[in-house]
């Protein structure tokens, strides 16, 4: 909409967006820097068409004073810089949260204009009965649905009741001289367990939560033995008024104890994992990497990023799974299952940082590894991709001129 009270001008920033994408995102800057105002006392207004366009703006308080705001889509084929200008307005005015947080004892869930996207499930979760009680476990991601309401994920299928949707297990760990086994969870010899929330928000341009995991030895303990802790936190973007995608930026943070560091050995699957729907088998689903393979030739190849997309009944469901530039091992080693497995060929993606080496992480220190997974219920082509990776990895300009 058009934004035509009269304010001060406290700055301009200029954006310059040098890739094409059909694709918003979000830019941020460090509003301590600009001003000490108040979000209550602030607008935000883009003027790159001489026009005045209020645009919705949120502030992250975790890490100092961060403002975010989303770049939508632009038409032109030429590099370009996006203007906006920073006001302080008269008066206050509250901006619609469109994505907000609903929480229960069991799951937190991320929704759209009250349409569920995201469930993080920090309440135990129970195999069916009859099934090794081992298998219970917390702190996972089901389903994460696309934009029209259809899951991607699956937990504990018959062949794998270890599986939980999205989450984040490594396999074969050193600690304490013990090698120890946090995902094959029928060995008893350790497990991943939720241990609280660090925050939660709702707003006009993302939604998000902090949560502590914590990596339990079992192995050989009469009291289980916490090895490492994981702030994994998701972050959930999206435009008002886009309905065909969103943007789920994944962050995982790695605590050592002070007096113990761990090795994340190398094996062929570890980390990050995704159990795809049971509706997607080989044949109507696909794979496609930032290399320019397929599913036949994935497994064990490097990417920047993979898109794993497919027909859902009468509908359709795509994620493109981008990597860090930062992260450990990137372009990161893939481990997708092959076009045959139980014979129909289900379907399993994982970025998996030690699939081809170990990672060594030193006591009394944190590692990071950030994700981004763009969830759409449109098909995705590989320039599509390669277009979102871009904006993901590579921050745009950002000039600041304040008055």
């Amino acid at each position: 909409m058009s934004f035509s009270v009269v304010a001060q001008k406290i700055a301009e920033i200029k954006v310059e967006v040098d890739i094409i994408s059909r694709f918003g995102y979000p830019v941020s800057v460090d509003l301590s820097s600009i001003t000490p105002l108040s979000d209550t006392l602030l607008s935000l207004v883009d003027i790159t068409s001489g026009e005045s366009i209020q645009v919705p703006f949120q502030i992250d308080n975790l890490n100092g004073r961060t403002l975010y705001w989303m770049i939508a889509p632009q038409s032109d084929r030429e590099k370009s810089v996006r203007v906006f200008e920073l006001h302080r307005k008269s008066e206050t005015e509250k901006t619609p949260n469109f994505l907000a947080l609903e929480v229960n004892e069991n799951s937190l869930v991320i929704k759209k204009h009250g349409e569920n996207l995201w469930q993080y499930n920090h309440g135990m979760a129970y195999p069916p009965e009859g099934i090794d009680s081992a298998y219970a476990r917390s702190g996972f991601v089901h389903p994460m649905w696309t934009p029209t309401g259809k899951a991607l994920t699956r937990i504990q299928p018959s062949d794998h009741y270890h599986h939980y949707g999205l989450w984040n297990p490594w396999t074969r760990v050193t600690y304490k001289n013990e090698l120890i086994d946090f995902w094959n969870l029928k060995e008893r010899q350790g497990t991943v367990r939720f241990a609280n929330f660090i925050n939660r928000t709702s707003g006009p341009v993302f939604a998000d939560y902090k949560a502590l995991h914590e990596h339990v030895v079992l192995k050989n303990r009469e009291v289980p033995e916490v090895a490492m802790t994981e702030v994994q936190g998701t972050r959930i973007f999206a435009l008002e008024k886009d309905n065909d995608y969103y943007l789920a930026d994944i962050n995982i943070v790695l605590n050592t104890s002070p007096d113990e560091g761990v090795v994340l050995e190398e094996y062929r699957y570890g980390s990050l994992g995704w159990r795809t729907t049971e509706k997607w088998d080989r044949y109507n689903s696909e794979v496609i990497t930032s290399e320019g393979l397929d599913r036949k030739s994935a497994d064990g190849s490097l990417a920047r990023w993979c898109i794993v997309q497919g027909e859902l009944d009468e509908d359709y469901g795509a994620v493109v799974m981008m990597s860090y530039p930062s992260n450990f091992n990137h372009p990161e080693p893939l481990r997708v299952w092959p076009e045959d497995m139980y014979d129909r060929g289900d379907m399993y993606a994982n970025f998996a940082p030690t699939k081809n080496m170990d990672w060594h992480l030193e006591a009394g220190k944190s590692y990071q590894l950030n994700y981004r997974f763009l969830v759409s219920s449109k098909k995705i082509s590989s320039e599509d991709a390669e277009a979102a990776w871009v904006q993901f990895a590579h921050k745009p300009k950002i000039t600041i001129t304040i008055y």
